[in-house]
């Protein structure tokens, strides 16, 4: 990743708390009411009453993988206390 170039993971403190740094192997989409949403990008809870629907890349199909998604401010940047809460 460019020097210039913020990791939204990184700022919302997925990366170093949750996660440690790591390289991406393969391609991953999720798709939220046929959108494509992407690291740091913002949604309302009406908008995630449903899991997405989730496309992993990848040529091996025995190949398994480990999906984490993180709710980094849940319920609010000042008290991430639901951060990792399963939340489907």
């Amino acid at each position: 990743m460019p020097r210039n170039v913020v990791d939204p993971l990184v700022v919302g403190g997925v990366i170093g708390d949750v996660l440690n740094p790591f390289t991406n192997t393969v391609s991953l989409s999720a798709i939220i009411n046929n959108k494509e949403i992407s690291n740091g990008c913002q949604l309302k809870p009406s908008q995630l009453v449903n899991p997405p629907r989730i496309i992993v890349g990848g040529e091996d199909l025995r190949t398994f993988y480990t999906l984490v998604m993180v709710d980094a401010d849940a319920p609010s940047p000042s008290n991430p206390s639901l951060r990792e809460y399963l939340h489907w």
